[in-house]
């Protein structure tokens, strides 16, 4: 059964999506079989696959609503190895439709149940907030990996989103884990990079993955031509590190 991965800070602009699309690709180039699922609106990590997001006839969207089924809105070998369930703004008005829906947290689950077994790894992109797309994200997951950006206030929302995580597997997934904390955006010229990495490992009792996402340009260009970053610039630090990371995650035993 495929290992379900959700990448989750309610904070906006840490590395959510980036982190996404570049540990996916690199973990299907290492030959795994990846599926992708977008859960947030803006759709980014979809366009950052080289989809337009507009265009889609089916997406996440009409998954969740029941009104297509999830072979309707697969999309297959984006690159190699790697398949998609996009989003784009549609998604947006889910929360209002699932409202009366019975076990609503499971909606997701269950619709990837029936391909679950095709993949080595799930990962699900989650929104910048602790919404119903985020808890759906955690009930299929079977880790969440929180994308920290090495900024003055990395640490805030971490304890609030590791005590949604702790509630969401009380109460609704009991083999939800923290997969761990991963580092973004490092800048190796300041001396606060440095200091934030120090500050939330001496503050958090998570796994904190040796792998540090430096802050690089042609990472930052990558999702503007729609290609992943060991595609677009392959000996880049940005490229070098998501593989680190991917050769981490595979490692990693639960």
């Amino acid at each position: 059964m495929g290992r379900a991965i959700a990448i989750a800070n309610q904070k906006g602009g840490v590395g959510k999506t980036t982190t996404s699309i570049n540990l996916s690709a690199t973990l299907a180039e290492k030959g795994k079989k990846v599926l992708v699922i977008d859960t947030d609106p803006q759709g980014n990590t979809t366009s950052g696959f080289g989809l337009d997001k507009n265009e889609l006839e089916n997406t996440i969207y009409e998954l969740l609503i029941g009104q297509a089924d999830v072979e309707d809105v697969l999309i297959k070998n984006v690159v190699d190895g790697l398949d998609i369930i996009p989003a784009n703004v549609d998604l947006a008005a889910v929360e209002i439709e699932l409202i009366d829906m019975e076990e609503k947290e499971y909606i997701l689950k269950n619709a990837i149940e029936k391909i679950r077994d095709n993949y080595d790894f799930i990962i699900i992109d989650c929104p910048p907030s602790l919404s119903m797309l985020t808890i759906n994200a955690m009930t299929t997951a079977n880790t969440v990996l929180v994308p920290i950006q090495c900024e003055y206030y990395a640490l805030e929302g971490l304890s609030q989103l590791v005590r949604t995580v702790n509630l969401v597997k009380d109460r609704l997934n009991n083999e939800l884990e923290m997969e761990g904390v991963i580092f973004t955006m490092y800048d190796s010229r300041t001396n606060l990079s440095l200091q934030v990495v120090e500050n939330v490992k001496d503050h958090i009792n998570e796994n904190v993955y040796k792998t540090i996402i430096p802050r690089n340009i042609r990472l930052a260009e990558a999702p503007s031509y729609g290609i992943p970053i060991n595609l677009y610039d392959t000996k880049s630090a940005g490229a070098v590190a998501y593989r680190l990371l991917a050769d981490e995650v595979i490692g990693r035993k639960f």
